[in-house]
């Protein structure tokens, strides 16, 4: 029976990169960001290639759920699911998403920003889905009985084998050292969107080094860093060490 796992990410937050790192293990088939296009059909977000987007998608959230739920492309052992929390606007949650296994990637809030508003004209809290996150985590954590599995990005790119061989021991599955690498390029799996968003992952065949370097935010960037800094050190407070 394949095991699915739901990662949930925001924006600029490693989260391609492990979509690469899962999809390098033989045994693993991966999904990028299935309810894209119901999100943009549902909201309108004026985001890069939104029309290309939503012509390439099932844009209906109970079929999409449906089908991330349903059976696995392939019949992998692994089915690696990269979603994005700021996109589930619609009618469905993580409770919708039966037999998955949930974990959360996050990232320090000010380096979210600097790297997104490079992409995006204007950055409002919402399109970070910090507290959709912390929705889902407790949801998860009642269902449980115990918090579910929460990555930092700078800890995977401070020792990537040791916080990756941690998240596959919470996550019930067998460490494989090929998710330190993989080969540079898109790949079939990539969304529509990959070439406006994808260039730099697609440049690299690992893990970089840790973004240490300091940052300067705009008045107005800092002021959405601050206003989801509550959540994020919400779910660092729960995060896997090395």
């Amino acid at each position: 029976m394949t095991i699915r796992i739901a990662m949930w990410s925001g924006p600029r937050n490693l989260s391609t990169a492990m979509m690469r790192s899962f999809g390098s293990r033989p045994d693993t088939f991966v999904s990028d960001e299935p309810f894209y296009g119901a999100y943009l059909k549902r909201t309108g977000d004026p985001q890069p290639m939104a029309d290309e987007v939503i012509a390439s998608m099932d844009c209906d959230w109970h079929s999409v759920a449906r089908a991330m739920a349903g059976p696995a492309p392939g019949d992998p052992a692994i089915w690696y699911q990269k979603h994005m929390a700021h996109h589930m606007v619609g009618p469905i949650a993580h409770d919708h998403l039966p037999g998955l296994r949930h974990a959360f990637l996050i990232r320090d809030p000010d380096r979210v920003i600097a790297s997104y508003s490079a992409k995006r004209e204007k950055v409002r809290p919402e399109h970070l889905g910090s507290d959709r996150q912390v929705e889902f985590f407790e949801r998860e954590a009642d269902r449980l009985g115990h918090a579910p599995p929460v990555v930092d990005s700078a800890d995977i790119l401070r020792d990537a084998a040791a916080m990756l061989e941690r998240l596959c021991g919470a996550l019930e599955i067998s460490w494989d050292p090929a998710m330190l690498s993989w080969a540079p390029g898109p790949r079939p799996t990539d969304g529509i969107w990959g070439p406006h968003w994808y260039d730099a992952v697609n440049r690299s065949a690992s893990f970089g080094t840790p973004d240490e370097q300091p940052i300067a935010l705009t008045k107005e960037e800092q002021a959405v860093a601050d206003a989801v800094r509550p959540s994020y050190d919400r779910l660092a407070a729960y995060r896997l060490r090395p």
